[in-house]
């Protein structure tokens, strides 16, 4: 009488690749994250470390004209600029939630055309860290850096070098 192989010692079959739609998205993905790169390789970050986003043709920040308070999303721009220049520690002290993001659109570039090119998925990545974390941690994050972007402006000290 044969003995039965336990489950864990059989090759299961490989799950088919993505389709072309998914491959499209990735690179679609992976280009968007490249084009926020770009601008901020284009723009040059100013030293008073705000109103970056005005030298592509934007408004000032509503929020902190009518309030003398930076906005939550106050120092993206400027700190992907930073970053991008190569200034990661300006980028950093500037907004740290602006760092996080210009990290993360490294990170989806290489991502996006990873799985556009291979058609290998990298979802089973994720599931070491389940997504309710992540987001507490975006979240604590973007409070936290926003909090310490009113901090230095209050302080004067919103601008590189301090």
């Amino acid at each position: 009488m044969e003995q039965a192989v336990p489950l864990i010692y059989t090759k299961d079959e490989l799950p088919p690749l993505p389709g072309f739609w998914v491959r499209a998205s990735a690179a679609a993905i992976a280009t968007g994250a490249l084009a926020i790169l770009l601008f901020g390789a284009y723009l040059a970050p100013p030293t008073q470390g705000y109103s970056t986003h005005t030298q592509l043709g934007l408004a000032p920040c509503q929020f902190e004209i009518r309030t003398n308070l930076p906005c939550p999303s106050c120092g993206f721009t400027t700190s992907v600029t930073h970053f991008v220049h190569g200034n990661w520690l300006a980028s950093l002290y500037l907004q740290p939630m602006g760092f996080v993001i210009a990290i993360g659109c490294c990170t989806t570039v290489w991502i996006g055309y990873y799985i556009a090119l291979t058609g290998r998925p990298v979802y089973r990545l994720l599931n070491f860290i389940p997504g309710r974390y992540w987001v507490m941690v975006l979240l604590s994050i973007a409070l936290g850096g926003w909090g310490w972007k009113i901090f230095i402006h209050l302080a004067q000290r919103d601008h590189w070098p301090p």
